[in-house]
This record gives C-alpha cells, structure tokens and sequence, in this order.
C-alpha cells in the first residue's frame, strides 16, 4: 500500500485529489495538511465527500508517507519545501 500526503488539501486541487485517492486500490491517505482547517473534518470543506471519509484535516506534516502532493497556490511550493525538510526518500509532486 502507498501512503500519500496531501500539503493544501483544503483548495479545489486537494479536494478532487482526495476523492480520486480515496478511490485508488493501493493508495491510503497518511495525512491532508491545512492551516486554516486543521482539527476540521475534510467533509465539512468537501462537502461531496460526506460519509466517504473520516479523514479530519491536520496542521503536520506526517513524514510517514511515500509521496507527497503539494496542491498549494501557484509557487507556494517552491517557498514551502526549504523549510519544511522533506527527507529525500520521500516522492513530491507539486500540482500547483
């Protein structure tokens, strides 16, 4: 099983990658990253995601994932990945 991380699950572009992740026969979801959301369910901000998920949003970043997703805004990854320390074994694909 694949453990993906999602940085700015709470946008249009982290809500259409969770659905198709929660979908997805050999991917679980090791965490959905938002500041402005964190301790919220992700139904509440996704709402077509109600009884799909109990996945609640979280201001970590759980370095126990395979691959990342940054669904940031345009260059917020590029300021974001400096400071976050991302151990190199871990894939990042940025989707902004």
């Amino acid at each position: 099983m694949i453990k993906a991380g999602i940085i700015g699950g709470a946008g249009y572009t982290g809500g259409e990658l969770i659905r198709i992740l929660l979908n997805h026969p050999v991917v679980s979801i090791s965490f959905v990253q938002s500041k402005s959301n964190a301790g919220n369910k992700i139904s509440s901000i996704h709402t077509d995601l109600e009884g799909e998920t109990n996945l609640v949003f979280s201001n970590e970043i759980n370095e126990n994932a395979d691959v990342i997703f940054f669904c940031t805004g345009h260059g917020e990854s590029t300021a974001l990945l400096p400071e976050l320390n991302i151990p190199t074994s871990i894939k990042i694909i940025v989707l902004s």
